[in-house]
């Protein structure tokens, strides 16, 4: 039988990047739709989506996903960015532009300088001045060699890896039935808070004149969760808003599931790690109804193929809203979920599921698991 096209497993620090990409719509302060559209097939492929969906996705063609897919195997990150040619001939060598780059991207410290981080101007008088290589360039030009190559000024942030022992384990069995029976393999995951308050969006309006909402000061009907289940084989979403997350909601949102495939065979549903997910009676559930649990990794949610679904709910039904109570928006999100599965192919659906997909990997810098042997 032959394999499913896919990317290879994600690193942590690349799931990331791509997540980050696909939240930011292009990433950074220069952004390329170009570059978006390749995070978010990658996003999408890592999250188990099969070929033909993530064409549909982001409305092009098979042949080119899985061009998309085979560039990122071969370069990695270098692929999610357009190449552009023309210019004139370059007057900064190669070699010299990955030296300014790598030397921006050293802590000062570890070079001998006298701070913790480099200024531009401090930047190109080590350049300048160095034992290794002399380059002579000037501030504006250091800064654009820098931008093109990805490397821009940012705030130092934390981070997490997934410390779960038994991450290539888990990640392994996700992609093992999502691969082999995508017709009874289920995800399942919590999407909220939701609340009652004017969201700002976007839409078609008269130059100069966007549509208004108005502010909000209180938030008097608390929120709610939307416990969302997604059938990977069929491609359709479905769920129930209810007041808080509780091992009761999971367990009947996981009999909805098991209805749906009523023949009593194994199926399979990929959730994450949240407390109420784990309860014993959910496993004796489970075990006498004949439903794996495919728990994701502990900071590893990326890997949940619903995770990229929920996107268009926020941008088709949160953004650009002003729901007067959750009756409202509860009827609005059905409404949305009957419409999505009526059009699972409609491009600005397939567009928002992109986006998400992408979004969810920037969040962590995650790509999918570990680099095939050779």
């Amino acid at each position: 039988m032959t394999q499913p096209v896919r990317v290879r497993r994600l690193t942590d620090e690349e799931g990331r990047q791509v997540q980050r990409i696909v939240r930011r719509g292009g990433g950074g302060r220069e952004k390329s739709i170009v570059k978006w559209r390749r995070a978010l097939v990658v996003q999408a492929s890592a999250g188990g989506n099969t070929v033909p969906a993530i064409a549909r996705l982001v409305a092009t063609s098979e042949d080119r996903v899985r061009e998309m897919i085979h560039r990122f195997n071969d370069l990695g990150m270098r692929s999610l960015d357009p190449q552009w040619a023309g210019g004139r001939p370059r007057q900064i060598t190669i070699d010299d532009v990955t030296f300014i780059v790598a030397a921006a991207r050293t802590r000062p410290e570890a070079l001998g300088q006298p701070f913790t981080r480099w200024s531009i101007r401090k930047l190109v008088g080590f350049l300048a001045d160095n034992t290794e290589r002399v380059v002579m360039i000037g501030r504006e030009r250091c800064r654009q060699i820098l931008v093109a190559n990805d490397v821009t000024f940012q705030r130092t942030k934390t981070w997490k890896e997934s410390n779960d022992p038994d991450r290539d384990a888990k990640l392994d069995r996700i992609e093992h039935v999502t691969n082999t029976v995508p017709e009874r393999c289920f995800a399942f995951d919590e999407f909220g808070p939701l609340t009652i308050r004017p969201v700002g969006g976007s839409s078609w309006s008269r130059a100069s004149h966007p549509q208004r909402v108005p502010a909000n000061y209180h938030k008097l009907h608390g929120v709610r969760q939307f416990h969302g289940c997604y059938s990977i084989g069929d491609d359709t979403i479905w769920g129930v808003v209810r007041k808080q997350k509780s091992a009761g909601n999971v367990l009947a949102a996981l009999k909805s599931i098991r209805a749906a495939r009523a023949d009593g065979a194994w199926i399979h549903v990929i959730l994450d790690n949240l407390s109420a997910h784990k309860g014993i009676k959910i496993r004796e559930w489970a075990q006498a109804n004949q439903v794996e649990l495919c728990f994701t990794p502990t900071y590893s949610s990326w890997a949940n193929p619903i995770e990229a679904h929920f996107g268009p709910l926020g941008e088709f039904v949160l953004n650009n809203s002003n729901h007067p109570n959750h009756v409202v928006l509860t009827r609005r999100l059905h409404a949305h979920l009957r419409w999505r599965n009526a059009n699972a192919r409609h491009p600005d659906l397939l567009a928002a599921q992109r986006r998400e997909r992408a979004r969810v990997r920037a969040e962590k810098q995650q790509r999918w698991g570990r680099p095939r042997a050779a």
